[in-house]
């Protein structure tokens, strides 16, 4: 089984590649003409996120309010998405900043990339109601890759790990999920397609390849509702059209065989445990730009690659009473043809990246609120 251990050089790109990607010059821009993206959203009676204004509103300094659940995300496009679905009427250019010991105990840990070095925040949020459920809804400026400051043992600093005990502190949750994009692993799977895991590992090859924690795996053993599951993918279907180039031109993929999945958009849901997936099969969580391809058997690993997840995993390995987790990931590009050469692969799997950021993510916030309406 490769273990896709890459050369330096080609490390380094992959690092410079996620920066620009996620937060950089190549960050997909959310659509923001009214009718251009996902509102009016057919939920069923009385189950429709309920935006919740904190009046008078909350200062940066203050302690996050309580809260039943967490849902978080971290670039521009991914919180658009959230907010249109779970918060809407309120993109996250209104939710009320999260600075929290920012300067006393944060601003030393991060490195000089470090987003939050501008934002001068540890993040913002917006508070929901979902059911009888209060939902913080939070979008991070702290980010494992970006963030990481390199110290005198050669170690880097980790300090979004900080960041989850805190806000776990403040806001006391039942639960905390990790929402977003993800590459695909699984050439069954598709474009816009969920991945849910209860378990996260690190993959890490770059900066932390020899942090104490590499290649850990955390779990957080609880049952994931499912009764809503259905609804959900009934939602998402609503919203496929975005995935084909139908419903606005997405251009042309470096390849007309880019993806090793087959045609069309089924917009499913995948908990671990279910579908031949083995239970708390985990995200992994990688420093660099990883993705999965028909021939680098990621999929044996894990059921999706991203870059944060394995930090709550982490954080809530050292806490007492942690809350319920799970990481709810979209499939922003998919699994890619192992055939084309390597740096097809690549092109391919940025193309994805670049142009479905959002409607992908639109999948995984319908997910996540199915997940909390079954709490």
């Amino acid at each position: 089984m490769r273990t896709n251990t890459y050369a330096d050089a080609d490390l380094q790109r992959r690092s410079d590649l996620a920066t620009s990607l996620k937060y950089g010059a190549k960050a997909p821009a959310p659509p923001t003409v009214k009718g251009s993206y996902a509102e009016n959203i057919p939920f069923p009676a009385g189950l429709a996120p309920t935006p919740k204004p904190i009046t008078p509103a909350p200062k940066p300094d203050d302690a996050l309010p309580q809260a039943d659940v967490i849902a978080m995300m971290d670039t521009t496009a991914e919180s658009a998405a959230m907010a249109d679905v779970l918060t809407p009427g309120h993109r996250p250019t209104t939710w009320y900043p999260y600075a929290k010991n920012f300067t006393a105990e944060f601003l030393p840990q991060i490195g000089p990339s470090g987003p939050s070095r501008q934002s001068q925040r540890l993040g913002s949020y917006f508070m929901t109601q979902i059911g009888n459920k209060k939902v913080l809804v939070y979008k991070t400026e702290l980010h494992m890759h970006e963030d990481a400051k390199k110290l005198a043992n050669g170690g880097y600093t980790l300090p979004i790990k900080d960041m989850f005990k805190q806000m776990i502190a403040d806001a006391k949750p039942q639960v905390f999920l990790t929402t977003g994009t993800a590459g695909g692993l699984y050439c069954s799977m598709q474009l816009g397609d969920v991945m849910v895991s209860r378990a996260a590992q690190f993959y890490c090859q770059k900066d932390f390849a020899s942090a104490p924690f590499n290649h850990q795996k955390y779990q957080s053993s609880w049952n994931v509702p499912a009764n809503h599951l259905a609804a959900a993918e009934s939602l998402m279907q609503g919203f496929a059209g975005h995935l084909t180039g139908q419903s606005e031109p997405r251009g042309t993929p470096p390849s007309p065989n880019c993806a090793c999945s087959g045609p069309g958009y089924p917009t499913n849901i995948y908990l671990d445990g279910t579908h031949d997936i083995p239970a708390f099969h985990p995200i992994l969580t990688t420093d660099f730009f990883e993705f999965g391809t028909s021939t680098n058997n990621l999929e044996k690993l894990g059921m999706a690659v991203e870059m944060d997840d394995a930090c709550l995993g982490l954080a809530c390995s050292e806490l007492t009473s942690p809350p319920h987790w799970a990481c709810v990931r979209n499939m922003s590009d998919p699994c890619i043809n192992g055939k084309l050469d390597d740096k097809q692969q690549e092109n391919c799997a940025e193309y994805y990246y670049t142009k479905f950021g959002y409607w992908t993510t639109v999948m995984s916030a319908l997910t996540t609120w199915a997940i909390i309406t079954g709490l």
